[in-house]
């Protein structure tokens, strides 16, 4: 069973329940991928970059700090032209040449862990790494053993987890390296975004029975190639990083998509439409897979009309009865949880595979589902890579975050149709949605107009 990091949270989050069906209209903020990726390419780049409509979060916070501690200069800046941002100001990232005796807190964030110890090895000093108690859970060993197979001097308690540490040379010599990414795509990830600075660029090769999240990784390969990095990949799980500069460049921050997905099954649970604004055209994140994994439970998904700087939005309609669903989500496992919910009220059983790794995640989310979801009088079954979901009619009562802001929103998906759903840690959206609770309570009330 999943167990939660925080033994007791005082007051309880009771999820609104939707009095109608909701005519909603949102807004999200950037990209958490997007933004700590842009974030470590800036520190390393031949000059100033700034990045528009950045996220600002517990998760980016936790990078920013860690790139500032390094040397980096990164400012807040008012965004230039006609296009504020209502989520915050825009960053201007000076990179600066990198220096250790620093002891980086990641949190819980995976983009932190993951991302930036490749990074910081490429500073002078020593650096440890540390994080939140649970992210002492973490898998950290493919980038632990790849640091060390990289010449970087790492030591850790044995355990090939946080805390571990290790003393940057200035340099990193790169070449030919394989690791097991079946745990975590960043693993992958975060060895790429720091490649171009080795000496030898990188020769990554996957060795697994597995490799999930592929999206992020071609997220990552589309960001490099974006400031002029050259990315080869020769065969399915090899990537070849050619070291030499990584260019200056402004960016824009697209929407995280995988925060929509609680906001547009919203419009499937309780009925009615959510347009999710500014959804892109074409993109790497994951999350855009809602426009077609959303119609398998009855939706109609439908795109509309320019946008000041994206391309119009999605809507997304319910109201019909809810069937169950088989489908391997190994592509998108961070839209479990919103897909879980979404069978968990549905009408007939559904299996959801491919998402062994995400015991892996902020909480063991599979152990974290089949709890919250039965402790409420559900049926759900854990499999070696997925959940079965039975239809039972559900009931309020705790629901636990487990500090994963997936979790919490989980919940307030349960909420909409079933009274007393009390999330015990609503304010771990932080972690990349801090106005979660407002936008939340700002759609459920497009559902009492005529109510």
């Amino acid at each position: 069973m999943a167990e939660s990091t925080h033994s007791h949270h005082p007051d309880p989050w009771i999820a609104p329940r939707a009095r109608g069906p909701l005519h909603g209209d949102v807004a999200l903020p950037g990209s958490k991928s997007l933004t700590n990726r842009e974030l470590v390419l800036a520190a390393l780049a031949d000059g100033p970059s700034t990045i528009r409509l950045p996220l600002h979060s517990r998760d980016s916070a936790l990078m920013v700090a860690a790139l500032r501690q390094l040397g980096v200069g990164i400012e807040e800046v008012e965004p230039a032209g006609t296009q504020p941002n209502p989520y915050g100001p825009d960053l201007r990232i000076t990179p600066a040449p990198l220096h250790g005796d620093v002891a980086v807190d990641c949190g819980l964030a995976g983009t932190v862990m993951r991302f930036l110890p490749p990074l910081a090895a490429l500073a002078t000093g020593p650096v440890t790494v540390d994080g939140d108690p649970y992210a002492r859970k973490r898998p950290m060993g493919a980038v632990i053993g790849a640091l060390a197979d990289l010449g970087v001097d790492v030591t850790d308690d044995g355990d090939s987890a946080m805390p571990f540490s290790f003393t940057g040379t200035g340099s990193v010599r790169g070449g030919r390296l394989t690791i097991d990414a079946s745990a975590s795509s960043q693993f992958v990830s975060g060895l790429l975004l720091s490649a171009p600075r080795f000496d030898e660029g990188l020769h990554l090769t996957h060795v697994g029975d597995r490799l999930p999240s592929l999206p992020h990784i071609d997220m990552t390969v589309e960001v490099l190639r974006a400031r002029g990095v050259r990315v080869d990949q020769p065969a399915v799980g090899e990537w070849v990083v050619h070291p030499g500069p990584i260019a200056a460049r402004d960016v824009t921050i697209e929407p995280d998509l995988s925060n929509a997905a609680p906001f547009a099954a919203a419009a499937l649970v309780a009925g009615g439409t959510v347009r999710i604004r500014t959804w892109p055209t074409a993109t790497t994140q994951v999350g855009a897979d809602l426009e077609t994994l959303l119609p398998l439970w009855g939706a109609t998904v439908t795109r509309d009309g320019d946008d000041l700087v994206f391309d119009g939005g999605v809507g997304v309609a319910g109201g019909a009865p809810l069937p169950g669903v088989t489908l391997d989500l190994t592509r998108g496992g961070e839209l479990a949880p919103a897909l879980v919910a979404l069978s968990a009220l549905a009408d007939g059983p559904s299996e959801i595979t491919g998402i062994g790794h995400l015991r892996g995640h902020e909480t063991d989310r599979l152990a974290a589902l089949a709890a919250d979801v039965n402790r409420s009088g559900g049926s759900v079954q854990e499999l070696d890579d997925g959940l079965r979901i039975t239809p039972a009619r559900l009931h309020g009562g705790d629901w636990a975050a487990y500090d994963d802001h997936r979790m919490a929103t989980a919940g307030a998906l349960v909420g909409l149709v079933v009274d007393g759903v009390a999330v015990d840690d609503v304010g771990c959206t932080a972690k990349t949605l801090p106005q979660f609770p407002d936008l939340w309570a700002d759609l459920v009330a497009t559902g009492t107009k005529g109510a």
